[in-house]
């Protein structure tokens, strides 16, 4: 039985991931849909261009707590049952995966900025503090949340085998789980580099 808890702690995690936060909260709050404006993107990012600050507040700090709780619960509480760094690896990944392709929004999902920084998050408070400053630098600089997201999470796993045997040790499948949340993460914004190539990209708080 025991050899099922990862499965099933992945399982969990996808699910979990697959609340489509943007959508959801922009109901609850009256909002329109946020795939029938702007980028049309269930991400916080769009669910700004609606006016509603709050509600974007909201929608990414959901987001970022779908990543994040997975994998605090394998690190805090799953070593009893055989949950270690390979089901921490494996949590982090469902869940974004959950976010990108919703089984409960018909697999049409969001990004993934705010779910994977919460996943960064869990791995280590440091690790998720030097993405999220790489991700405001950006963004500050350039005003492009597109831009800034991709580079922060091309950093992410540098970052993460920087600090080996400084503030963590590095695992192997955390490292590729991140590697593989990067490359997914940019492969989602395609249509974004199109646009900022072409110069028609939006800039942060600018609407559609």
């Amino acid at each position: 039985m025991q050899s099922l808890y990862p499965v099933l702690a992945a399982v969990a995690a996808y699910l979990l991931g697959s609340l489509s936060f943007a959508v959801i909260v922009s109901r609850a709050m009256g909002l329109n849909d946020p795939r029938t404006y702007g980028s049309g993107n269930p991400g916080a990012t769009n669910v700004l261009r609606s006016g509603s600050k709050a509600a974007a507040i909201v929608t990414l700090l959901l987001d970022a707590l779908k990543g994040w709780l997975p994998v605090f619960l394998v690190q805090a509480y799953g070593a009893p049952y055989g949950l270690e760094d390979g089901t921490v690896a494996l949590v982090g990944l469902a869940a974004f995966l959950g976010h990108l392709y919703p089984v409960f929004f018909k697999f049409e999902g969001g990004k993934g900025v705010a779910t994977a920084a919460g996943v960064l998050f869990g791995v280590h408070w440091a690790l998720g503090l030097a993405t999220l400053l790489t991700w405001a630098i950006i963004a500050f600089f350039f005003r492009y949340s597109s831009l800034a997201s991709m580079v922060a999470a091309v950093f992410a796993p540098a970052y993460y085998l920087f600090g080996n045997q400084i503030a963590w040790y590095a695992e192997k499948p955390v490292v590729v789980a991140l590697a593989v949340m990067a490359l997914l993460l940019v492969w989602r914004h395609r249509e974004n580099i199109n646009r900022l190539v072409s110069g028609k990209e939006s800039r942060l708080g600018q609407r559609k």
